[in-house]
């Protein structure tokens, strides 16, 4: 594939696209768009990069926001990863959330640009109190694979792999990805587009880890809780965001070593 067919990348999405998990506002984040694009300029040397998303955001804000200022920048690739805050709020539907996604794969592909997206794992392995997530998760999940189809949209199914459950590769907070888990991404989206030095490795299991005591796993529940799970709920019920007054944080298509 020549070097010119991808030079303009735009990544349009939620905290995870941000980069929450890799890094903090004070030193900076990074995050699977960031890793990816360093994946991208190692096979196409002159990649220019812009990063849309906005941490809090649904996918129907996603779209509302980043899809216009996404097209004025006339990608050649760009990423669509949405739908997790969709998924934690009371009123869910898989398929208008996926169509949210669809209209921006349609918009994208339209012009040319080659458009890849992600599905996601099973929540519920991290965080036990989310049982009744699953089945949201799965039917997201299908919904993107029927999305992505009609518009020929990559998929990379990082969803389906089990080491995409492993705690060590999520941040404390149980929502984001760890550095580590965000340089899987990161490989699996560079596996998914077959770049230069790509493999399966992304997918491989971490080595075992210690089991926890059941006081230990107890103790790991309510200190998720009162550090995470109560300050979400705050927010939901005095209806703010984690987004609220933010901008993206790369607007501008850059050099990949501009900041």
């Amino acid at each position: 594939m020549p070097a010119t067919d991808h030079l303009r990348y735009v990544a349009l999405g939620d905290s995870q696209t941000e980069g929450l998990g890799d890094g903090d506002d004070t030193v900076g984040l990074r995050g699977f768009a960031d890793r990816f694009a360093e994946h991208l300029a190692a096979a196409h040397p002159g990649l220019l990069y812009a990063n849309l998303a906005v941490r809090g955001r649904t996918a129907a804000q996603v779209r509302t926001g980043q899809l216009a200022p996404a097209l004025e920048l006339r990608p050649d690739l760009a990423t669509v990863v949405a739908g997790v805050n969709d998924l934690l709020r009371p009123r869910f539907e898989a398929a208008r959330v996926a169509g949210e996604l669809e209209d921006m794969f349609a918009a994208l592909t339209a012009t040319g640009a080659r458009v890849v997206t992600v599905t996601f794992p099973d929540v519920t392995r991290l965080v036990p109190l989310a049982r009744p997530l699953g089945s949201r998760v799965v039917a997201l999940n299908d919904h993107i694979r029927a999305a992505a189809a009609r518009h020929g949209v990559l998929v990379c199914e990082t969803g389906r792999e089990a080491v995409s459950t492993d705690p060590r590769l999520w941040a404390p907070d149980r929502l984001h990805a760890s550095p580590l888990g965000h340089a899987r991404i990161a490989a699996a989206l560079a596996r998914t587009l077959d770049l230069p030095g790509s493999d399966d490795t992304w997918s491989s299991p971490l080595p075992p880890r210690p089991a926890r005591t059941p006081v230990q796993a107890v103790a790991a529940e309510l200190g998720w809780a009162a550090g995470f799970l109560g300050p979400w709920l705050g927010r939901r019920l005095r209806g703010t965001s984690s987004g609220d007054g933010r901008t993206a944080k790369r607007p501008a298509l850059l050099p990949l070593t501009a900041a």
